[in-house]
């Protein structure tokens, strides 16, 4: 069985003292390839680092999250697009909208996103999106640009059957994550009238650790957990899952 993490903060400080250990665990629990957001300018050096590492099995992302946004965003998004034209990236992100701790800098968010958006086309590459509490707002930004040109996925999503709808209906993925094995995460609701072609596997390490470790830093080698998850609310086997949401960010990323 082979998996592919398709957001994972591999590089992250809480990994300092075991990353190579924390990512052979993954390898040996089947996960062979994960795909890195990026945060901002400070996330850069350790995501490329950890990428040289494990060229095989590590790719990274470029782009700027919501939640990095400030009044010099603009200065953020020029390095964003200077690294885009200086070597492959998997995808533009993440990127998107985060009205959960802060809406000071709303206006600045949604500018950023277009701006994003942009690259996105420009480059021809895949966005990631993140959405907390700004599905809806998320979703019209894209809705406004899309010419056919754009796909993507909304990472972590725990949304409702119609936005799950209105986002596929946008040419994007479904995230599916940790979320998933929550008693009351939701996905119960919603998965299982979806399709397997339009969904994606992530664990958002070092974040949102699936049971029985929630609360607990999460890694690369609980996937399996959320790929056993999505197998019962899909009523299918569990290989079946990890093949297509493998196929599916193989296609997405152009790994």
């Amino acid at each position: 069985m082979h998996l592919t993490d398709s957001h994972a903060h591999i590089y992250s400080e809480q990994f300092k003292t075991d990353r190579d250990a924390t990512l052979h665990r993954a390898f040996e629990a089947g996960v062979t390839t994960i795909v890195m957001p990026n945060i901002d300018h400070t996330s850069v050096d350790s995501m490329l680092e950890t990428e040289a590492r494990f060229p095989r099995q590590c790719f990274a992302m470029m782009g700027l999250h919501p939640c990095s946004v400030g009044k010099h965003f603009e200065k953020e998004l020029y390095q964003v697009e200077d690294w885009l034209g200086k070597r492959p990236f998997a995808a533009v992100g993440e990127c998107g909208l985060d009205l959960h701790w802060d809406k000071t800098f709303f206006a600045q968010q949604q500018e950023a996103l277009r701006v994003q958006i942009g690259l996105a086309k420009k480059f021809k590459l895949p966005l990631v999106l993140h959405t907390r509490e700004a599905f809806t707002e998320t979703a019209d930004l894209i809705e406004e640009a899309q010419d056919g040109s754009l796909g993507g996925v909304f990472h972590c999503f725990s949304g409702t059957k119609e936005e799950a709808e209105r986002a596929i209906k946008l040419g994007f993925k479904l995230g599916i994550g940790g979320v998933a094995t929550f008693k009351n995460g939701g996905s119960d609701k919603v998965l299982p009238d979806m399709a397997l072609e339009h969904l994606l596997l992530e664990t958002d390490c070092p974040y949102l650790a699936p049971v029985p470790h929630r609360g607990k830093r999460n890694e690369p080698g609980y996937l399996p957990l959320i790929a056993r998850r999505v197998a019962e609310l899909l009523q299918k086997d569990v290989e079946e899952v990890a093949a297509a949401t493998t196929r599916n960010a193989q296609a997405l990323f152009n790994l």
